[in-house]
């Protein structure tokens, strides 16, 4: 079943061509990377489907709901998770409180009883709670919920940002070069670590990363971008072959 499909997208900055024709069909269960050089359109493309950015033209869906026109926080509620790049965690809060908050996208109670603390308010703010913990023991982060989240090593400010994008019950996971800033033994665990929540979350999962040793590790099909313009699509060992990869972006060396 199709989960993602993409369908002709074009987005302009200007009159900078940013995106181009991309098509795209994401199935249900489905471990899918876009790789590309810098500036090739890969963090665009995950902006236009979270809503950050509105395409120009064309049509994204997501089990057959158009995204085009609808904001972040409706773009969340349809279940779909997105890690940043650049790690953007709440940085002066506590790990407990980073993971906690991102349940508020899916609250199932109104401002009044909120303010009031009435009604569906205290058994949802308790399944809250009991969901948080529950995330934070699974990726062992138990022990440091009360500690400042800018205080955790990088490698766990990368999980507990797992952590928290997880706190949706997303269907579709983005993430977006989360092996940034990894030594070679960091990357050969955030491989079983993705591998291992797409099996125990049941997620399907979209990926941008400029390692090439992750993306041809794990991931069933891989989508090379140039210039917007996308380059090839195919399975990674028909990637690592390609004569239009290999001259525009691997190069020789980087898939021996």
């Amino acid at each position: 079943m199709t989960l993602l499909a993409a369908t002709e997208v074009r987005h302009l900055f200007g009159g900078l061509c940013a995106v181009a024709d991309f098509n795209l069909d994401l199935q249900a269960g489905q471990l899918m990377g876009i790789i590309g050089p810098n500036g090739a359109g890969k963090t665009t493309i995950f902006n236009l489907i979270t809503g950050v950015y509105q395409a120009t033209q064309g049509s994204i869906r997501f089990k057959g709901t158009e995204l085009v026109g609808l904001t972040p926080h409706q773009i969340t509620a349809l279940r779909i998770g997105r890690t940043f790049q650049n790690i953007r965690l709440f940085r002066d809060l506590s790990v407990l409180d980073n993971v906690r908050i991102a349940h508020y996208a899916q609250a199932n109670y109104s401002p009044l009883e909120a303010l009031l603390h009435i009604g569906r308010y205290r058994h949802e703010e308790q399944r809250i709670i009991d969901n948080t913990r529950r995330l934070l023991g699974i990726f062992k982060l138990e022990h440091l919920a009360g500690e400042t989240a800018k205080n955790l090593p990088y490698g766990l400010q990368r999980r507990l940002e797992i952590a928290r994008a997880l706190a949706i019950d997303p269907e579709l996971l983005l993430l977006d070069e989360p092996a940034a800033g990894m030594n070679p033994n960091e990357i050969d665990q955030l491989m079983e670590f993705i591998q291992w929540i797409r099996t125990e979350f049941k997620l399907t999962i979209l990926l941008i990363e400029h390692q090439m040793k992750l993306v041809m590790g794990i991931c069933e099909r891989i989508k090379v971008l140039d210039f917007g313009e996308t380059l090839a699509e195919g399975p990674p060992l028909a990637i690592q072959n390609d004569p239009k990869v290999l001259e525009a972006y691997l190069g020789q060396e980087s898939v021996g």
